[in-house]
């Protein structure tokens, strides 16, 4: 039986085969959780669920984000469709029975 190190995230239990990616994951994370307690602070009427959902969202295009705000607005849209494509690539599934 061969033994495979996995990295765990503590806030949504992700698994990692790298530790590199398991705290890129948990940097993103903790900005969604603030980009979050942002929304519900200055935004009224806003669900709980759909600011974690605005939050989480803009966390995981931080990168396009921050060049939209250096004045390239047309890479939101343009890198949507790639991000959809690579969402979940670094999460290592894990099999009960493996």
């Amino acid at each position: 039986m061969a033994v495979v190190a996995v990295w765990k995230c503590d806030r949504d239990g992700a698994m990692f085969d790298n530790k590199k990616d398991a705290e890129e994951h948990d940097k993103m994370l903790e900005l969604a959780a603030n980009i979050t307690a942002l929304i519900e602070r200055n935004v009224e009427g806003v669900s709980e669920e759909a600011s974690e959902e605005i939050g989480l969202m803009l966390a995981k295009r931080r990168e396009v984000l921050a060049k939209a705000c250096k004045g390239k607005p047309e890479e939101l849209l343009a890198a949507e469709e790639q991000d959809e494509q690579s969402s979940d690539e670094n999460v290592t599934p894990l099999a009960a029975n493996q």
